[in-house]
């Protein structure tokens, strides 16, 4: 047992144990946000979710693959853990022309993590995540202790696939079962206490999936006044339920000639956007910058040389794009969600396109790109958005009080 893993820094303080994807910037900016808050803190990837950064320095348990050397003071991998027996257990299974249960040591492990370190809080991200602990809870009585928090994401987790008849069962049977439900939306909290979540597990309210932006910092880093920038950003070039990056695609073509010279930065471009991207115009692609997935830094970075976001989706909570356009500078190009319809407006804060129209995205585009006066004054109408909805201290205060608070009922 790693000495310097298993001590925690703030004896006596509460012990929290998060369970999520380790390579989402929505699992590291939540986490973050209690740095220098005096809780112990731990993550927990589950089987078939990718590690985090190898420079992160939160402690975490990966149960799925990470081959190569770690460090042992932040990272603790289950393929570390009773080689031999689990290569005769392995061989075992291939003689009996079994599968091997991959889950099923990955549950194993985290009960174990559950008993030897005894956190107050288990908060889990995004519903499959939070059906995986569920299963440990049925099956091990974790029931009253540790406290359960769960955090469903914004878009179709529960927008779209809640009307699946043979999802709703799953769905009311995890949600009801969680101590505290956090959500970036309303209508989140609505679709839940329609299938029996009870008012007093919604104690947090509406709070961004990051945890807030620094708005102060973002602020202080423009570029320029967001008139004099000439860079579009696609902040997600992807194909996925939530939304359809091919439609932009066609948007950039019909509006290339009617904007004036730019530069187009797509972020976390997909096999299947590149495939398509090489089929436009030489003219538009020639504007275009392609990217992988980036340090959420150095996207930041990014919006506050941009003078408009173009992310226009089919299902989402509010973006936690939108909010960092808007400490940014950068003007919003989204779509007309019930979600997004209560928190800003047309023209004022953002201009609407519904994902699935390339005529309307890039009407939008156009009219980001050339009217100086319509983003200068959303930008200064924004960061007061922003600074009062979504502003980190803000939320780290009441982030801070509701752990505390639950922590204390454990």
């Amino acid at each position: 047992m790693n000495s310097s893993f298993e001590t925690d820094p703030y004896p006596g303080r509460p012990k929290i144990l998060f369970i999520g994807p380790g390579d989402s910037t929505h699992t590291h900016s939540w986490i973050e946000l209690l740095q220098r808050e005096n809780f112990n803190v731990r993550l927990f990837i589950p089987p078939r979710f990718y590690p985090p950064p190898a420079d992160w320095k939160i402690k975490t348990y990966l149960a799925g693959y990470n081959h190569g050397p770690i460090n042992p003071s932040i990272r603790k991998r289950l393929t570390d853990r009773g080689k031999a027996k689990r290569l005769a257990q392995r061989t075992l299974a291939r003689i009996r022309k079994q599968p091997w249960d991959t889950e099923k040591y990955g549950i194993e492990w985290l009960v174990q993590i559950i008993r030897d370190w005894r956190p107050n809080i288990v908060h889990t991200f995004q519903f499959d995540v939070a059906e995986f602990y569920f299963r440990v809870c049925r099956e091990y009585g974790f029931t009253d202790n540790p406290k359960w928090v769960l955090t469903v994401r914004g878009g179709p987790e529960l927008a779209l696939r809640r009307l699946d008849p043979q999802f709703k069962e799953r769905l009311r049977r995890t949600l009801t079962a969680c101590d505290q439900l956090i959500a970036d939306n309303q209508q989140n909290y609505d679709y839940a206490q329609s299938v029996g979540v009870q008012e007093n597990q919604i104690s947090l309210g509406v709070v961004p999936g990051t945890g807030g932006i620094d708005v102060t910092r973002l602020a202080e880093n423009w570029k320029a006044s967001p008139s004099e920038r000439k860079i579009l950003l696609l902040p997600k070039a992807y194909e996925w339920p939530q939304g359809k990056a091919l439609p932009v695609l066609e948007a950039l073509k019909l509006a290339n000639d009617r904007i004036p010279p730019c530069e187009v930065h797509m972020l976390a471009v997909s096999d299947e956007v590149r495939m398509w991207f090489h089929t436009l115009p030489d003219d538009v692609r020639e504007r275009c910058f392609l990217y992988e997935r980036i340090p959420r830094e150095q996207a930041l970075t990014l919006m506050t040389a941009s003078r408009a976001l173009i992310m226009p989706s089919l299902s989402d909570g509010i973006p936690n794009a939108m909010y960092e356009a808007m400490g940014a500078g950068a003007f919003p190009i989204v779509s007309p969600l019930e979600t997004i319809l209560p928190v800003v407006g047309n023209e004022q804060n953002v201009l609407f396109a519904r994902n699935l129209y390339p005529e309307e995205i890039a009407a939008a585009i156009i009219r980001a790109m050339t009217d100086n006066a319509l983003v200068d004054a959303a930008a200064k109408r924004n960061l007061e958005l922003v600074t009062r909805i979504a502003n980190r201290d803000d939320v780290r205060k009441r982030v801070v009080a509701f752990y505390d608070k639950l922590a204390a009922d454990s």
